[in-house]
């Protein structure tokens, strides 16, 4: 599955040099050995202090327009009530851990290690988590993926 994954995301991606803007345009690797967790002590990596402890992300590939994004997050426990939209379409594949995702319609769904998941930007709910880690590629129309 993890194969199928990253040839998704590299078909997905353009190949090229970089563009004006700086924006690299060139399929974006990540290795077994990234997938295995080396990929968090890369320079680029954002670490944010929550009560559940530090989260780990490093986006791989951010589109010349800014609306397509991919890359691989570590979290510790939390629990976030979400009350207004998620604002972005995210697919993602758990590789550690997992989610738990109550929706506001009150369905509840149980991700763990090896699921796949997508979330509309509409979705709205309760996320809770031990702890994970995932590999994530958004899409957001308006370039809006932070």
């Amino acid at each position: 599955m993890k194969n199928i994954l990253l040839g998704l995301s590299l078909s997905l991606m353009m190949a090229g040099p970089a563009l004006a803007d700086g924006h690299v345009v060139k399929p974006q690797v990540m290795s077994k050995a990234d997938i295995a967790g080396d990929i968090f002590s890369r320079p680029d990596v954002k670490m944010t202090e929550h009560p559940g402890g530090p989260t780990l992300d490093v986006t791989s590939l951010l589109s010349s327009d800014e609306k397509f994004a991919s890359g691989m997050y570590r979290a510790g426990a939390s629990r976030f009530e979400i009350t207004e939209p998620y604002g972005i379409d995210e697919f993602m594949y758990f590789l550690e851990g997992g989610v738990t995702l109550t929706s506001s319609d009150g369905s509840v769904q149980v991700i763990k290690a090896g699921d796949a998941i997508t979330i509309p930007k509409e979705w709205t709910g309760v996320w809770e988590t031990e702890g994970y880690t995932k590999i994530w590629v958004i899409y957001s129309a308006t370039g809006n993926i932070e």
